[in-house]
């Protein structure tokens, strides 16, 4: 059943990437990954093989292959992606030797993804549970791990139907979770090889924010109070820009989730004070703007740094994108209403370094004591720094568990 599934689906993808860029992508992905495995596999070589499904559970694995790099130099990574979102954006990583799409989870592919790599630990970041790869994995004797793992009540595999499911779960030499919900789930279905640890993203965003290179540009123009708005979407930006355009007293970087011309133009439209764009911004030019436009990628996370107070952008979509990476700079946190699937959020909110708005009359009053009250903008941003740092450690939990 579940192999004439794959079939179907995978038939489904490639008579989508006929008209989808991203699934044409993947199919085209997919058929290069046996290539680039058999020139790129050495083996003499041991491998440790990570996979991720995209960018974000990247991210979470990241800390921990850079940490096995640095510790286990006698190893080889092997980094394997699902979505072309993940592949795409970090395929020339320098962290891992070997970097392909998965092939799909068909009984031959696995034999022959396997039969090339012989890796000698296999770890799943967060999700993804192919259920062909991890039987093999399992039958082969291959230490498998899932790591930043999260569990929930309405999944499958805690169904009186999820029989099958759960048997996969019995592939997992261990599972690092997040939470202690997520042990206590698993403990119900009979899974007691488990470790709660949290999640190795606390870990990453401390290492970004050790690591981030400084910003002159950002500096010079972030002189008075300033937020920071990061991958908004345009409902956002109609909330934010609507205060900053009546509030002079302030300054705004919007550092918006896609940064094509249409919406930056859209953007644009919606501002009524100067501007200017990071691309284009010298001294003078700086000096004369109160918002700061910035149309590159890769520098949203340094620059919550010279923030008073960070807006993440999503809230008012399918989900509001990463918090974590503003709240380790000790500033708080506003997003839209749509944050229940994001554990951190619902934190945040708990501890006081972060706020949910779930329009602009909210926003506006939340603004409006922020910038008038500066003990208790000190106080919530304090909160969330707080937060992040204690809840770092998961790397070093998984790294100390693990026979190298």
């Amino acid at each position: 059943m579940y192999n004439q599934a794959i079939q179907l689906y995978f038939s489904g993808v490639k008579a989508a990437a006929r008209f989808n860029p991203k699934a044409k992508l993947l199919i085209e992905g997919q058929k290069q990954a046996f290539s680039i495995l058999q020139e790129k596999i050495d083996p003499q070589a041991d491998y440790l093989w990570f996979h991720a499904a995209s960018l974000g559970e990247f991210e979470q694995g990241r800390p921990i292959i850079e940490a096995v790099r640095q510790s286990h130099p006698n190893y080889k990574i092997l980094l394997t992606f699902y979505s072309p979102s993940g592949y795409e954006v970090r395929k020339n990583y320098t962290g891992a030797d070997v970097i392909c799409y998965l092939p799909a989870d068909t009984r031959a592919n696995v034999k022959r993804f396997l039969d090339i790599v012989r890796p000698k630990r296999a770890f799943f970041i967060k999700y993804e549970f192919w259920a062909n790869y991890l039987n093999a994995l399992k039958q082969r004797g291959i230490e498998t791990y899932i790591i930043s793992a999260i569990f929930r009540e309405k999944q499958a595999f805690f169904k009186p139907y999820g029989g099958w499911y759960r048997k996969l779960l019995t592939c997992f030499n261990h599972l690092f979770v997040q939470d202690e919900q997520s042990r206590q789930l698993l403990a119900s279905v009979g899974v007691t090889n488990v470790t709660v640890c949290g999640d190795t993203r606390f870990d990453r965003v401390v290492d970004i924010m050790n690591l981030a290179k400084p910003l002159p540009v950002v500096e010079q123009f972030a002189d008075r109070f300033t937020l920071v708005a990061g991958s908004s979407w345009p409902k956002d930006e109609d909330i934010f820009i609507e205060y900053f355009n009546n509030h002079p007293e302030m300054k705004l970087i919007i550092a918006a989730h896609e940064i094509h011309e249409e919406h930056l133009a859209g953007i644009i439209a919606k501002l009524k004070r100067p501007h200017v764009r990071y691309s284009a911004a010298t001294e003078e030019n700086i000096a004369a703007a109160d918002c700061l436009i910035i149309d590159c990628f890769g520098l949203l996370s340094s620059i919550y740094r010279y923030g008073q107070v960070a807006y993440i952008g999503g809230g008012f979509g399918v989900g509001i994108h990463n918090v974590t990476e503003a709240a380790v700079y000790s500033v708080p946190v506003i997003f839209g209403p749509n944050y229940d699937k994001f554990r951190e959020a619902r934190e945040l909110i708990a501890c006081e370094g972060g706020f949910s708005v779930a329009g602009y009359d909210a926003f506006a009053e939340l603004m409006d004591r922020f910038l008038t009250d500066h003990t208790y903008l000190s106080l919530s941003g304090k909160y969330a720094g707080e937060y992040i740092h204690k809840n770092t450690g998961a790397k070093q939990a998984i790294l100390d568990f693990v026979k190298w």
